[in-house]
C-alpha cells in the first residue's frame, strides 16, 4: 500500500513536469500569475513583528516570586491547621493521640512566574498585582540574563496593577501608547513569559474595547484573541508602532489554558495607578454612593427613555455623595463630568476614576426630562456586605393581588420605621407561577413606575387600584426592597 501511494505521488509530480514543458505552459503561466501576485499581494498586508519583538523585547522582564508557607505538621506529616493561639487547636489536640500531636512549624517555598515591563530608565517595572501579592521575595530577570532583587512598591487589587523597583540604572524603557485609538480588529502582540518560556511572542487582533468582566468594575478590559498563558501576567501588550496599549491580566478558560479570550488592563488605566502608588503609596478613588442597575428595553419604556441607556438607580445612600447633589432611587444617570454612560457597567469606571472631592455635573432622566446636577465626589472605602433577613410580616396574607398572582401583605409600623419606609407590600407566595418576572418571596414592593411617573405602594388596596387601568399585555415597572439592596424590576404582561 505504501508503494503504491509513492508510485501516486510521484506520478503527479511528473504530470506537474510535463505541464510545464508542454506549449500549453505558457498558457498557464498567464493564467496563474495574477493569482500569484494577488497572493504575493496579500502577504504583503500581513503584519510582520520581528522589528517590534527585536526592538521592545527588551523591556520585557521575567518575574519569579517565592512565598514562604508556614504549616504545623503532625508526626505522620499531616499538617495541623490551627496556630498555638487559635482557640480550635486546644479542642482538636483532644481528639489526636499524643504520638501524633502537632509539632514544629515546617516551611515550604511557593514559587510562581509572571511578567512585567520597564517604565524607567532608573528600574520601575509595572506588573499585575497577583503576580507579586504575598510574595517574600520577588527576583526580576532582564533580556540580558541580569537579575535583580526586586521591591513592592505597591499593588492595587481592584485595578490588578503593581509596580515593583530594582535598583539598575540605563535600562531600556517601554513606549506607552494611547488606548483609546485602538481600533476592534486591529493587530496586537503580546511578549511574556508563558510557563517560564522567556520573551515570547504572540500575536492576534483586538476583539473587543471597554469589556466588563465579573467583580472588575473599575477597568474597562481590552479584550482580544493573542494567545496568552500563565506566565504572561503583567506582561505588555503592544500595537503595532511598538507602543504599550496595555496590560495582560486575565483569560478565559475552560481548561486553565488559553481559549482564544484574553484580556488587558487599558495603559491609561494602569498609569494612573502607579502614579498614586509611588506618591502616596495607595489608590484613592471616587464614590457616589448609589446603587444602580442596567437600563433593558422594558425599563427604558416605562421611564419614557427614547432607548436603553445609562444607569438607572435602585437607591441611594444616605449621607452619600449622590443624596447629597439631589440624585433619588429612579433616576437614570445619562451623564457623568461630560462623559456619556451608554451601559451601566460605565458609571463605575468614570466615577472611581474622578479625584475625591471633586465637583462634576451630573446629567439625569427624571419624570420624562433631562435634569443637571452638581455633585461633589465622596472616596470609596472598603464595603462589607451585610445580610439582612426579610420581614416578618404582622400576619400571613390570605388576600392576593389576583393581577399579578402574589400573595402580599402590608408592612407592620414598626417594619416600616425599621426599614425606613413609608409603605409598601412583603410578598409572601407566588401563586401559579403567574408573575413571569424575578420577584421572590420575601421582597417588598415600594413604589410602580409608569412612563417615568412614580407611584408609591402604601396598602394592597391602593396598589389594586394602580394596577387597574393597565391591558392584560402591557408591561409595568416596580421598585422592590430585597435585603439591604433596592432593585427595579419590569413584568412583561399582568394577565387577566
Amino acid at each position: 500500500m505504501m508503494q503504491q501511494r509513492n508510485r501516486q505521488t510521484i506520478f503527479a509530480c511528473g504530470a506537474a513536469l510535463l505541464l510545464a514543458l508542454s506549449p500549453l505552459s505558457v498558457q498557464a503561466q498567464t493564467t496563474t500569475a495574477p493569482a500569484a501576485t494577488g497572493a504575493q499581494s496579500a502577504l504583503a498586508r500581513l503584519p510582520n513583528f520581528a522589528d517590534l519583538a527585536e526592538r521592545q523585547g527588551q523591556v520585557v522582564v521575567n518575574i519569579s516570586t517565592t512565598q514562604i508557607v508556614k504549616n504545623r505538621m503532625g508526626a505522620q506529616g499531616f499538617p495541623f491547621p490551627f496556630d498555638d493561639d487559635d482557640p480550635m487547636a486546644d479542642f482538636f489536640r483532644r481528639f489526636i493521640p499524643r504520638g501524633q500531636q502537632p509539632n514544629v512549624p515546617r516551611e515550604s517555598e511557593s514559587h510562581s512566574l509572571g511578567s512585567g515591563f520597564i517604565i524607567s530608565s532608573d528600574g520601575y517595572i509595572l506588573t499585575n498585582a497577583h503576580v507579586v501579592d504575598a510574595a517574600d521575595e520577588v527576583v526580576v530577570r532582564l533580556t540580558d540574563r541580569r537579575e535583580f532583587n526586586a521591591r513592592v512598591v505597591g499593588s492595587d487589587r481592584r485595578t490588578d496593577v503593581a509596580v515593583i523597583k530594582i535598583e539598575a540604572a540605563g535600562l531600556p524603557v517601554a513606549k506607552l501608547g494611547d488606548p483609546e485609538k485602538l481600533r476592534v480588529g486591529e493587530w496586537v502582540a503580546a511578549i511574556g513569559s508563558p510557563f517560564g518560556f522567556e520573551n515570547s511572542v504572540t500575536a492576534g487582533i483586538v476583539s473587543a474595547k471597554g469589556r466588563s468582566l465579573p467583580q472588575e468594575n473599575y477597568v474597562p478590559f481590552i479584550q482580544t484573541d493573542v494567545a496568552v498563558n500563565p506566565g504572561n501576567s503583567g506582561g505588555p501588550l503592544f500595537n503595532l508602532n511598538g507602543e504599550v496599549v496595555g496590560i495582560n491580566s486575565q483569560i478565559y478558560s475552560r481548561s486553565g489554558g488559553f481559549m482564544g479570550l484574553s484580556f488587558a488592563i487599558p495603559i491609561d488605566v494602569a498609569i494612573d495607578v502607579q502614579n498614586q502608588l509611588r506618591a502616596t503609596g495607595k489608590v484613592s478613588r471616587g464614590r457616589m454612593g448609589v446603587v444602580i442597575q442596567e437600563v433593558s428595553r422594558e425599563l427604558a419604556e416605562s421611564f419614557g427613555l427614547a432607548k436603553a441607556e445609562g444607569a438607572l438607580v435602585s437607591s441611594v445612600e444616605k449621607d452619600g455623595a449622590a443624596a447629597a447633589a439631589g440624585i433619588e432611587a429612579g433616576d437614570v444617570i445619562l451623564r457623568f463630568d461630560g462623559k456619556s454612560v451608554t451601559r451601566s457597567a460605565d458609571l463605575p469606571r468614570f466615577v472611581a476614576a474622578t479625584r475625591p472631592g471633586s465637583t462634576v455635573k451630573v446629567q439625569i432622566w427624571r419624570k420624562g426630562a433631562p435634569v443637571e446636577l452638581n455633585l461633589t465626589v465622596g472616596e470609596i472605602r472598603e464595603e462589607t456586605a451585610s445580610v439582612q433577613s426579610r420581614p416578618k410580616s404582622a400576619a400571613k396574607a390570605d388576600r392576593e393581588a389576583t393581577r399579578l398572582g402574589l400573595a402580599v401583605s402590608e408592612l407592620s409600623a414598626e417594619q416600616r420605621d425599621k426599614l425606613g419606609v413609608t409603605g409598601g407590600l412583603v410578598i409572601e407566595d407566588i401563586r401559579n407561577n403567574a408573575v413571569r418576572a424575578d420577584l421572590r418571596v420575601g421582597d417588598i414592593i415600594l413604589a410602580l413606575i409608569n412612563k417615568g411617573v412614580t407611584s408609591e405602594v402604601r396598602t394592597l388596596e391602593q396598589f389594586n387600584k394602580l394596577l387597574a387601568p393597565f391591558s392584560k399585555n402591557a408591561n409595568i415597572t416596580l421598585l422592590v426592597r430585597r435585603g439591604d439592596q433596592q432593585v427595579f424590576i419590569t413584568i412583561k404582561g399582568l394577565g387577566d
